[in-house]
């Protein structure tokens, strides 16, 4: 693998003014750059952009290279769904429907719900993608329960294929140890790498695992990507619910639909006696869909088995298709699909909540 100093030196060869470089990382095959430009000469600079990632794709031991563009001055937030100068057509064009599974907070199953709901989405014969664009925590590897390293053909990264999804994650290209100490430029730069760089091919649809919060990867997602919708998921306490309040006005702010909200940990049923406790509290997600004028999805119950079945790699919604839960789940997906403007590839299964 080439060492920064390396790196550094293939951009020196290819980077002139009124270009600078600000930062680089190069580790475990992952190289990413950042150039400051004078954001009127940004569209204009977009060969040399081009060709220093070239430079970089050429390295020994690279796998991949990415170069990101950024003005010296902050630019004011875009109103329309195109790409900010310099930056090039938006990404992913083989996919018809780009959606974010998000929340405001971590630690309320945003990750799971994602993985299941993409599974379940595979279940109505629909051709499905998952991105997992939490790049300082990313879950995928283990709730896919693969490690496996992808292909590369060239510049070009193939995904991983696993439960009928392509996937992709930034956990399958760097170490599951190695921790991902950068700058909101780095963090921009590797979600466009696993966007624009990745073999996705033709999709019915993606789902985007989005980080909690609202900070730049969901910048990055709005502005690269046409999103058809966003998906927030949060336990019923109120603690969780101002943090997703946050998420929803955070998607109206640049102009990405709520096609509603999740309520996970909805409810517990004990499983010797049956009896239901509401340890988060109940129902605050649909309150908070109703104020907020979005559709309230469904609620999803705190069991053990989704638990194990994430940590094992192996989705409730893949492994236990029969389950009361796995149904819950195609429930809710059936219903995103059908807000999407497409119908059912089949009849939504009947739910009974427990």
């Amino acid at each position: 693998m080439s060492d920064e100093q390396a790196v550094r030196n293939a951009l020196a060869r290819v980077v002139k003014q009124p270009a600078r470089l600000e930062a680089v990382v190069a580790r475990d095959g992952l190289v990413q750059a950042t150039l400051s430009v004078p954001r009127e000469q940004a569209r204009a600079l977009e060969p040399m952009r081009a060709a220093a990632e070239t430079a970089l794709a050429a390295l020994p031991g690279v796998l991949s290279a990415t170069v990101v563009l950024t003005a010296h001055a902050e630019a004011p937030p875009a109103p329309t769904k195109k790409p900010p100068t310099g930056q090039g057509a938006m990404l992913l064009p083989e996919v018809s429907k780009i959606i974010a599974v998000a929340s405001g907070k971590g630690g309320v199953g945003k990750s799971t719900t994602a993985v299941n709901l993409a599974v379940a989405l595979v279940a109505q014969g629909l051709r499905v993608g998952l991105l997992d664009a939490d790049i300082y925590g990313p879950s995928l590897p283990q709730m896919l329960g693969t490690q496996e390293k992808p292909h590369v053909t060239g510049s070009r990264i193939h995904p991983i294929e696993r439960w009928g999804l392509k996937a992709m994650s930034i956990g399958f290209l760097v170490d599951q140890e190695t921790p991902m100490i950068w700058r909101g430029p780095m963090v921009m730069g590797a979600l466009e790498q696993m966007m624009g760089q990745v073999e996705w091919g033709a999709l019915d649809i993606l789902v985007v695992d989005m980080p909690p919060g609202t900070g730049d990867a969901q910048l990055t997602m709005s502005q690269r990507v046409p999103l058809a919708g966003a998906v927030i998921v949060s336990t019923p306490q109120d603690v969780a619910l101002i943090d997703a309040r946050r998420g929803v006005r955070m998607f109206e702010k640049v102009n990405v639909p709520v096609l509603g909200l999740i309520e996970n940990m909805s409810f517990y049923c004990c499983p010797n006696c049956g009896h239901r406790a509401d340890i988060f509290g109940h129902g605050g997600a649909e309150a908070e869909a109703a104020r907020l004028g979005a559709e309230f999805l469904g609620a999803l119950p705190i069991r053990l088995e989704i638990r194990e079945l994430a940590d094992a790699g192996t989705p409730i919604a893949a492994s236990r298709p029969e389950s009361e839960v796995a149904g819950m789940y195609r429930a809710i997906a059936a219903r995103i699909w059908q807000k999407l403007g497409e119908q059912p590839a089949a009849p939504p299964p009947s739910i009974t909540m427990a």
